[in-house]
């Protein structure tokens, strides 16, 4: 494939972002050469090994645009005597008199920069996500001509106005999404429903090969080994870890558990104190950030997965959370909430249990009945994972990305 594509992140490399992370992995894999350019810097101290493997180059556009007045005025000079610019301009400030925020300055100020550093033998722009790389990529597109596509996922979905999303969807190419929910959205706002597209993120199951052994039928009634609950999911509102810790609570004192979180995020202080108010410190592990390898050995050791997902008080909310298909590749059972796309996966008690949201004492339950019965966990693990095998695969997403960039060249 001859066209070189534009990938627009928000940030590069990212632990937290394995799905996007692997998908570029896969497409240089497929012939698609590929530059990145990254609105941050890197704030993780470890990679991945898939990062290794890609060999896109990275530019890392101004993150803060008084710190590199001169690279930005130098975009500027050159961008205003574009065809583009006026429509660019135009653009910008129709957003800017609907949302007059500093980060909308920033983002005309990258695109400038976007626009100016771009390669000759680059013939398109990529956003992943639709708000703010999104926005970079459409500056962009109307400076250079270059026609522009989005990959759009969960927060950048539900949290950006409506008149944006629509405007956005009117100038692209085209879009992906990788739920089910998201794409029934989009499309009601698209002009035309098929500009948008479902294409799952799916796994690598080179990455995650089927597992080999038995789960212990550990039933939470010794104490010296208690049932292994893994979450992994960064610390925000979206995921519910205060809901989880407060059903934790609620389990009875003779079921013997042991709940270990892997991610970072910005309540984790609120959360170890939470945990430390309701008696529960001696019984969690807080493990941050951690690498793909790692977290595959968690899995692996666990008994049961929980990622009890929440409607976030500025609509955020997950997609289909790759972390959950991660778990029942390697046959752990799931437990879960009715929110957004995690029935796309679950079939509550089939593949997985489902749960309403912000039900304490419904998910308390759940994790009574899951911790102690290892019979039901061993049958939803086995059914999760046959499941995911059957229909997550992540090659059936990049022949339908491969499919488009090809199109578009």
């Amino acid at each position: 494939m001859s066209a070189t594509v534009a990938f627009v992140l928000k940030g590069y490399p990212r632990l937290s972002e394995t799905f996007i992370t692997q998908e570029i992995l896969a497409l240089e894999r497929r012939g698609l050469d590929i530059v990145i350019f990254s609105l941050r810097r890197p704030t993780d101290k470890d990679r991945h090994p898939m990062h290794r493997g890609i060999h896109a180059p990275v530019h890392y556009l101004p993150e803060h645009l008084w710190r590199e007045p001169a690279r930005v005025l130098r975009a500027w000079r050159a961008g205003r005597r574009r065809p583009g610019y006026g429509a660019a301009l135009g653009t910008w400030l129709g957003d800017l008199r609907r949302q007059p925020t500093p980060d909308r300055v920033r983002r005309f100020g990258q695109a400038l920069v976007l626009a100016h550093e771009l390669a000759a033998h680059v013939t398109r722009l990529h956003a992943h996500f639709l708000h703010t790389p999104a926005s970079v990529a459409r500056y962009a597109s109307a400076l250079t001509g270059l026609p522009w596509s989005c990959s759009a996922h969960a927060k950048d979905i539900w949290t950006i106005p409506e008149w944006e999303k629509t405007e956005k969807l009117a100038d692209l190419q085209w879009l992906v999404t990788c739920t089910a929910v998201g794409r029934d959205h989009l499309a009601a706002l698209a002009p035309a429903p098929d500009r948008v597209e479902l294409a799952y993120h799916g796994l690598d199951f080179g990455r995650f090969p089927r597992p080999g052994f038995t789960r212990p039928a550990r039933d939470g009634g010794a104490a010296n080994d208690p049932v292994i609950v893994l979450s992994v999911g960064r610390a925000v509102e979206k995921k519910g870890y205060g809901v989880l810790l407060g059903a934790l609570a609620r389990l009875p004192a003779d079921l013997h558990w042991r709940l270990v979180h892997i991610g970072g995020g910005v309540l984790l202080p609120a959360l170890k104190r939470q945990a430390e108010a309701s008696g529960l410190s001696d019984r969690v592990t807080w493990l941050g950030a951690q690498t793909q390898d790692t977290v595959i050995r968690h899995y692996r050791a666990a008994d049961l997965f929980v990622l009890p997902s929440r409607i976030a008080g500025n609509g955020d909310r997950d997609g289909l959370a790759n972390v959950l298909m991660e778990a029942q590749s390697q046959g752990l059972a799931c437990l879960s909430t009715w929110v957004s796309a995690a029935p796309e996966l679950i079939e509550d008690g089939v593949t997985g249990l489902l749960v309403a949201p912000d039900d304490e004492a419904a998910l308390a339950d759940a994790l009574r009945r899951s911790i102690a019965d290892p019979g039901l966990r061993a049958r939803l693990g086995g059914n999760g994972h046959r499941r995911v095998r059957a229909a997550f695969s992540h090659e059936r997403g990049i022949d339908q990305l491969i499919a488009k960039f090809a199109t578009a060249a």
